[in-house]
């Protein structure tokens, strides 16, 4: 039979506001009373009711956490940014994988919303007028994590993939590179895709390099879609000397394909990518990328939806961090 709290009052000998008080962590208990409680709870296996707790003061204290891609170690940082910071407030995370489809992130964020959350963080994905509309719909706060919405007009919290694509670029063109291949990540994806596809673009018309459309190849942000790339590339009549990749798992990708062609990395072509994820410290060459705070991102995120659920002043809804060039042994110059 399921224990419940009259159970446990009659066990330690307290009324069940004693048990209430002690569960809630309220500290107007005595200590030797709050001893014969926990005494109690341990020898009969109570576990308190979160539904009916949620029902009586209209918290549930768990958060929704939508994320696009659970294989992917950028994402899995993220996460583990928000679930410390949500430990610290003593929230509970409900982690959802979306599979970077539409429609099952529209499904995960109304069933999370169902489930009576009281927040949602949703993670890295391209935020459409069908996501806008879903958000919408809810009486709770959410906060864009790892991506943002077109108009700006969401909390969020992200960097500036811009300017983070144009550095990785202006370092490949500082050492003397001026046929500069990218892989990019689709361009309906106005972070990861379009916003550093921009950045490689405008350091490239910066530097009075004529713009080859070319040179530019979408991928998928996969391993897989790096090697594919350069597998076009070697057919160009004039290969590119560097090869700018909008995510380190292509880049790496893009690496393998270059040394599967018999090529050296960076003897014959440079190679630079974005996030920084583990791999990128593990693969030889070394690979040069623009590292994102992904951790930072989760804990920030995660702190401001905090915030915003206990309807604290928040000065900055819209929150960028920085990122940095992490030099290692991918690039080299030019002749």
């Amino acid at each position: 039979m399921t224990v419940t709290i009259y159970d446990v009052a009659r066990e330690a000998g307290v009324s069940m506001a004693t048990v209430s008080r002690v569960v809630n962590n309220n500290p107007n208990v005595k200590p030797q009373t709050r001893k014969k409680v926990y005494e109690a709870i341990e020898r009969l296996g109570y576990r308190p009711n979160a539904v009916a707790r949620g029902l009586a003061s209209k918290k549930t204290t768990t958060v929704g956490v939508v994320i696009p891609d659970i294989a992917n170690a950028n994402f899995a940082e993220v996460a583990r940014g928000i679930e410390d910071i949500a430990n610290m407030y003593h929230y509970n995370i409900i982690l959802c994988n979306a599979d970077k489809r539409k429609e099952k992130e529209i499904r995960v964020i109304n069933t999370l919303l169902e489930k009576q959350v009281d927040g949602l963080l949703f993670m890295g994905g391209v935020v459409t007028d069908e996501h806008i509309q879903a958000f919408n719909t809810s009486n709770v706060p959410i906060v864009l994590c790892a991506t943002t919405d077109e108009k700006g007009t969401m909390p969020s919290v992200d960097i500036d993939h811009e300017t983070a694509a144009y550095d990785a670029v202006r370092k490949l063109i500082d050492e003397g590179h001026t046929r500069i291949a990218m892989i990019s990540g689709t361009l309906q994806d106005p972070a990861n895709g379009y916003a550093r596809y921009q950045g490689y673009k405008r350091a490239i018309e910066e530097s009075g390099i004529a713009f080859d459309e070319t040179l530019v190849r979408v991928g998928n942000y996969r391993y897989e879609s790096g090697i594919e790339a350069v597998k076009y590339f070697m057919e160009l009549a004039e290969r590119p000397t560097a090869v700018f990749a909008a995510t380190d798992e292509m880049a790496i990708g893009a690496i393998h394909g270059i040394q599967d062609a018999g090529l050296s990395v960076p003897g014959d072509i440079s190679v630079i990518g974005v996030d920084n994820i583990r791999l990128a410290s593990m693969v030889r060459p070394l690979l040069t990328t623009v590292a994102q705070p992904m951790y930072d991102i989760g804990a920030v995120s995660m702190r401001l939806l905090t915030k915003l659920m206990k309807k604290e002043n928040v000065e900055q809804a819209r929150v960028t961090l920085h990122h940095e060039l992490i030099v290692r042994n991918s690039v080299a110059p030019r002749g």
